[in-house]
């Protein structure tokens, strides 16, 4: 299954967002420049994750985003869904009933059975994501981290956050 950029470039400014301090917000260009992504397209993405929820906007010059829900009620499920929509990736679209030589009706009666597989397989795939969280990913990344990926972090946040009031 193929995902957007977007969905990455979502994840991964979400769970940046997660490091602001209370108050705290940044600015599109700021997470664009920090992942090395094109501010443009990152904006878009960054506009769904606000209309599901799971961002803040702050308007105004020293305005920006951040998290709506707290990192633990954020699921990588929600993130996905923001950005792709709700739509399940395999669309069937019966190609089984096209093509010379048709066969009787009665054959069409049930679902494609790969259809059905591959939904099946999608529920599987949508469940485990909703298992984890953007909070569970920051428990993870700090059992690896030396120090080195945290420090990167917080530098960059030193500079750019922006203070707003909650």
């Amino acid at each position: 299954m193929k995902m957007s950029d977007g969905v990455e470039q979502a994840i991964h400014s979400v769970a940046m967002l997660s490091g602001l301090s209370e108050g705290g917000v940044l600015s599109a260009a700021a997470l664009a420049e920090f992942h090395g992504v094109s501010t443009s397209y990152l904006l878009k993405h960054l506009q769904a994750l606000s209309g599901a929820g799971i961002l803040d906007t702050v308007p105004g010059p020293k305005g920006g985003y951040r998290l709506g829900k707290a990192p633990e009620e954020i699921s990588l499920l929600d993130i996905l869904l923001a950005v792709e929509g709700p739509a399940p990736a395999f669309r069937c679209a019966e190609i089984r009933q096209r093509g010379p030589h048709p066969v009787s009706d009665r054959f069409f009666a049930k679902p494609c059975n790969i259809s059905a597989a591959m939904l099946r397989a999608e529920r599987v795939y949508r469940a485990e994501l909703a298992k984890t969280s953007i909070a569970d990913l920051g428990i993870e990344l700090n059992a690896l981290d030396d120090g080195s990926i945290a420090a990167r972090g917080c530098a960059f946040l030193e500079i750019h956050e922006r203070k707003t009031a909650r």
